[in-house]
């Protein structure tokens, strides 16, 4: 009798020893190290289009602006405080960003806003929470997606408690120019704040609005807005440029607070050493809120230094601080400074030009280039390579 071939058992398979295991995971590994940079970059780079994007629509929003009105935003739209009294100060001026709210898709905003009445400060009236809801609403259109978010609570601090709330942020910052001084025209008591120093670029506080026939070094050679980091609001920490160092109604060699050379090329040659004196006294500050403060973009809504104004006196993400000659009422209100271009993109930052086009403005721009993309009406001559 035939008796069938038995069949072969399959011999069990054995599992994956640990040497095994480690080649695996050593490949996965490299291909994670491989992958991760490109995605990042890919990350940037979208984030980065968002951010010439934001600044492209504040471009075509002054245009539309200066249709509507045949002039720029001013710096700071004074104001009268609960008492009736012109506002002497900067701090509660609307800002330039405040008032392109209606070109930038944000009419609803802009009508919760009392354009009467000062957004900070409760001279005469709790000004201050009236506006709480207004000034606090988060405008993504002025936030660099690049940055990270400016965390910092209790604002705005006249308000009641129930009103407060994170600050709003703010990324991008309308430019004064060459200049360390924000101000122009007579002060409203009389005291002239302008002056031969004031601002050269586009923006001003209690100086008129200005208009494209203003800017004879050409619209595409002069910036209106840039953008910069927003502070870490941290005294105890050191992060630069965005703390601002006060270094205590110190002004630079041979210059004096509404002087011409507290505007570029004028005061150009006692101004570095003046940054450097600054940067060496930047880590003593540290822990003192009242010479590190780093507020800087915390809000859109008040034209001032430091939260909506700006200045163009050294390259982009500069190795010095930013800078305050004196520091008053508790705030940047009435100082003279550098408050300049920075951002997260790695080489430099992005600007919009008056003309309403975006450029990218690298870390290694000479200075004075620097200065004369701020200036509006100074006859310098910049070829397309210079920055």
């Amino acid at each position: 009798m035939h008796q069938p071939a038995l069949k072969p058992q399959p011999r069990p398979r054995g599992a994956f020893t640990l040497i095994e295991h480690l080649v695996v995971i050593a490949i996965i590994a490299v291909l994670i190290a491989l992958l991760l940079p490109a995605v990042q970059a890919a990350r940037e780079a979208a984030r980065r289009a968002q951010c010439v994007n934001n600044l492209k629509q504040i471009g075509l929003a002054l245009h539309n602006y200066h249709s509507s009105f045949d002039n720029f935003p001013t710096g700071a739209l004074q104001v009268r405080d609960g008492t009736g009294a012109l506002r002497g100060t900067d701090w509660g001026l609307w800002s330039p960003h405040a008032l392109l709210l209606p070109y930038l898709e944000q009419t609803s905003l802009f009508n919760a806003c009392n354009f009467a009445v000062p957004n900070q400060g409760n001279a005469g009236g709790n000004t201050t929470a009236m506006q709480a809801t207004a000034i606090t609403t988060v405008v993504s259109g002025f936030l660099c997606p690049s940055s990270p978010p400016a965390v910092s609570p209790g604002f705005p601090s006249e308000a009641p408690p129930s009103l407060q709330a994170n600050a709003p942020g703010n990324n991008y910052f309308a430019s004064i120019g060459s200049s360390l001084n924000q101000y122009s025209g007579p002060y409203v008591s009389g005291q002239e704040m302008g002056g031969a120093a004031s601002p050269n670029g586009m923006f001003q506080v209690f100086g008129p609005p200005l208009r494209i026939a203003d800017v004879q070094d050409g619209t595409s050679n002069t910036i209106a807005f840039s953008e910069w980091r927003t502070g870490d609001f941290d005294a105890t920490k050191l992060s630069v440029p965005q703390d601002v160092i006060n270094v205590g109604g110190t002004f630079p060699p041979n210059s004096g607070r509404y002087q011409l050379n507290q505007t570029m090329p004028y005061g150009g040659a006692g101004l570095n050493q003046w940054l450097q004196m600054c940067a060496q006294q930047a880590p003593g500050s540290l822990g003192n809120a009242d010479k590190n403060r780093s507020w800087v973009g915390q809000e859109w809504c008040t034209g001032m230094f430091a939260r909506t104004l700006g200045n163009t006196v050294v390259a982009p993400n500069s190795r010095y601080p930013y800078c305050a000659t004196v520091i008053w009422g508790g705030d940047f209100d009435g100082s003279n400074g550098n408050f300049g271009m920075s951002s997260y993109h790695s080489g430099g930052a992005n600007v919009v030009m008056v003309d309403g086009s975006v450029k990218f403005l690298k870390d290694s721009t000479n200075q004075t280039v620097v200065w004369s993309l701020g200036s509006r009406a100074q006859g310098e001559i910049i070829s397309a390579d210079a920055y």
